[in-house]
């Protein structure tokens, strides 16, 4: 729209349509803004009508998606506890004492949570991906492809 919003033209003279009008593209955008609505719909649709099985569970594939999502975030927060030590010099303003922060846990331990949790998400995200290159959407890509 911006590109054929504005002609530029010496002073006196009539503008002239440089492309094609903001009503077309309008109602062009209006139609592509609805098939994307009708895109999200189908897909969420698929998303619970189809299910994968991971660690013996069965589970609807949006179901799915946010366990990888939470795996993620979890092996994040460990990766985090990992990378601490386990005792450190805590730095403070004070005069002539000397503190330690202290890991009340075994950073190591954590660190190999991490990994598991990340080969987890990985392992769950690969079944999400071939369930979805199985599942086809009735839909008309015509106007697109």
């Amino acid at each position: 729209m911006h590109n054929n919003a504005h002609v530029i033209v010496e002073k006196g003279e009539t503008p002239k349509q440089s492309g094609r009008a903001l009503s077309e593209i309008e109602a062009e955008l209006a139609e592509i803004r609805k098939d994307v609505r009708t895109l999200d719909r189908l897909i969420y649709r698929a998303n619970i009508d189809h299910a994968i099985e991971f660690k013996g569970e069965k589970m609807p594939i949006v179901e799915a998606i946010e366990l990888a999502k939470q795996l993620r975030a979890e092996s994040s927060l460990y990766k985090d506890l990992g990378n601490t030590e386990k005792e450190k010099i805590y730095t403070t303003t004070g005069e002539g004492t000397v503190l330690y922060q202290i890991a009340t846990y075994e950073p190591r331990e954590y660190r190999e949570r991490a990994i598991q949790l990340e080969k987890e998400a990985h392992r769950l995200s690969n079944l999400i991906n071939v369930k979805n290159y199985e599942i086809h959407i009735e839909f008309d890509d015509s106007k697109y492809f």
